[in-house]
């Protein structure tokens, strides 16, 4: 029996039961029987759909076989496939990697389909898809989910995300994959819970990217939520290699590892096999892979723009390690905020997307929809760490006496160091562009659209954040998620539960853009809308190292409208 089908694999949680999810039922929408067929050796992958537009959408499996293969495939009504609307044969082979993607058209809005795939005498898992609704549209919810790293643990965010019935379209926001091999981040995890990295190496070729996307499509919770849900994805770092730049990548050396620019071009023709989302030729707007930006239109209610901010235009990112000796006084540290960080032309965004994204929030405005979301890969407001040393909330690092030691030293001292000048928590975040992010405030206020929600991943901690520009206007809110098993920073850094959570409260107390946050752990964030206000619920789950677990709503906020700004309630 696969796992998600198991009474014992999602308990009643004892804090807060989600709807729809009590008592180990999958989605009231999708009966158990759509993936009771027994697991078979030609679809170990099982099935996903993805990147809807108004009457069409991708779907996708890949087959495991030798050479050439026809495969069939059907779109139907119903779960039994008494009623077939479309089906036919496609062909794959090596040259893909063996990956089947389709984009079935002819599709009416809003409406809920069942497709599978057959292999000779091999039927694929059932999955469900849906077209993006069209005209009125009471309301939509949406799953947002990032940093999926197979090394520290089970999905279970994502087989939760499988099993709650509210949920319309999953928004992934990247680091879908991590490249590292048995000698990187998390292979001390892997290794107790036997979910080492494939291949062993850190990825940097064609067949790397493929081998390690199949291994993260083989995990229970991932297969369960593809065919569940229909995708709507964006990439952050990870996908390619760590902190990628349009020319290079921290995470990558040329000596050792090659060419740039052709291992960037191999995990992008990866992750565009391996995932549900239109080929350009399919998208009707940019030409390129690498220009992987999507909006998509929810009826009369509202739009999600994703953004692509690695490959297209960021400029690189500052290294503080060579600051960390020249900065010396908060004179030397105002300038290097201002000229260095801040830097005029420093890029984040393309001016193509720049283009797409103010055509789009006045299209929104223009056609009444009171919500305008942003699939936004990393943090997008503003955390200059406070001084944690300084507020007694951490021993000084830098003391003989300093109770830390190896990483948890190093991270420690680092921390301290950005608190004691009161320096941004990242700068490969949008903290480390605040020109490109101001740029984009200004573009979104100058269309009427200044009230965004930024559905952010990336940071493995969960946030509720209100935004600002530099004139203290405000700029909207940013709901961030937790990683789905990467685990939240000061945890991972050694810190220890209970300076993790103090370190938690200190950020919300005394960084005015943070109303609430916390990386202690792992899960998704469901933000459901309707035409007067929205809900965001941060759930969560209680481990990832086993696939037993519990979710819960561990915080709760109302989005209202106030005086044309968005607030939390």
């Amino acid at each position: 029996m696969p796992h998600f089908l198991k009474p014992s694999a999602f308990p009643v949680s004892r804090r807060a039961t989600l709807a729809g999810m009590a008592g180990g039922a999958m989605l009231s929408a999708l009966p158990l029987k759509a993936h009771a067929l027994p697991e078979n050796a030609s679809f170990r992958h099982s099935v996903a759909s993805g990147d809807p537009d108004h009457e069409s959408v991708v779907i996708w499996t890949r087959i495991t076989a030798e050479g050439p293969q026809e495969v069939r495939w059907q779109v139907a009504r119903d779960l039994d496939f008494t009623d077939v609307l479309q089906q036919g044969t496609a062909s794959t082979g090596p040259e893909r990697d063996h990956t089947v993607k389709l984009l079935v058209a002819g599709l009416e809005p809003g409406a809920t389909y069942y497709y599978r795939f057959i292999l000779g005498d091999a039927v694929s898992p059932i999955g469900r898809a849906r077209a993006l609704p069209a005209g009125s549209l009471e309301r939509l919810s949406i799953a947002l989910v990032s940093c999926s790293n197979y090394a520290f643990g089970y999905f279970n965010a994502y087989d939760a995300i499988a099993r709650d019935a509210e949920v319309d379209f999953v928004l992934h926001t990247g680091d879908y994959i991590y490249e590292y091999g048995h000698d990187g981040w998390g292979d001390d995890v892997a290794q107790a819970i036997g979910r080492r990295h494939e291949p062993a190496h850190e990825i940097v070729s064609l067949a790397d990217y493929r081998t390690r996307h199949a291994q993260y499509k083989t995990d229970y919770g991932s297969r369960a939520m593809h065919a569940a849900h229909t995708l709507l994805a964006c990439w952050d770092d990870h996908e390619s290699a760590n902190n990628p730049w349009k020319g290079g990548a921290q995470n990558h050396q040329p000596d050792s590892e090659g060419d740039w620019e052709a291992r960037r071009a191999a995990s992008i023709q990866a992750y565009f096999e391996w995932m549900p989302v239109r080929e350009p030729e399919w998208a009707g707007g940019p030409a390129s892979r690498m220009q992987f930006w999507r909006s998509y239109s929810f009826g009369d209610l509202a739009t999600l723009n994703t953004l692509e901010t690695r490959h297209t235009a960021r400029a690189e990112q500052i290294d503080y390690l060579e600051w960390s000796t020249r900065l010396t006084s908060p004179e030397e540290v105002a300038r290097f905020k201002a000229e260095v960080l801040g830097e005029e032309g420093r890029a984040m965004l393309a001016p193509e997307l720049e283009a797409e994204l103010d055509a789009s929030w006045r299209a929104s405005i223009a056609a009444g929809q009171p919500w305008r979301l942003i699939g936004n890969p990393m943090p997008i407001a503003k955390t200059d760490v406070p001084d944690v040393v300084g507020l007694g909330i951490m021993p000084d690092p830098f003391a003989e006496d300093a109770p830390f030691e190896g990483e948890a030293l190093s991270a420690a001292q680092a921390l301290g160091w950005k608190g004691k000048w009161n320096l941004p928590f990242y700068p490969d975040t949008w903290d480390g562009y605040p020109w490109a992010r101001e740029k984009l405030y200004r573009l979104s206020r100058e269309a009427g659209a200044g009230d965004l929600i930024f559905l952010t991943g990336d940071s493995h901690s969960f946030w509720a954040n209100q935004l600002a520009d530099d004139a203290g206007r405000p700029a909207g809110i940013e709901l961030g998620t937790a990683g789905v098993s990467s685990p939240g920073d000061f945890v991972a850094s050694g810190f220890g539960d209970a300076l993790s959570r103090q370190l938690d409260t200190v950020f919300a107390q005394h960084v005015p853009e943070v109303v609430w946050t916390d990386n202690m752990h792992q899960g998704y964030v469901r933000l459901d809308l309707t035409r007067e206000e929205g809900t965001a619920s941060f759930i969560t789950v209680d481990t990832v190292l086993t696939p037993q677990y519990r979710a819960a709503i561990g915080q709760r906020f109302t989005i209202r409208r106030e005086n044309g700004a968005l607030t939390f309630g």
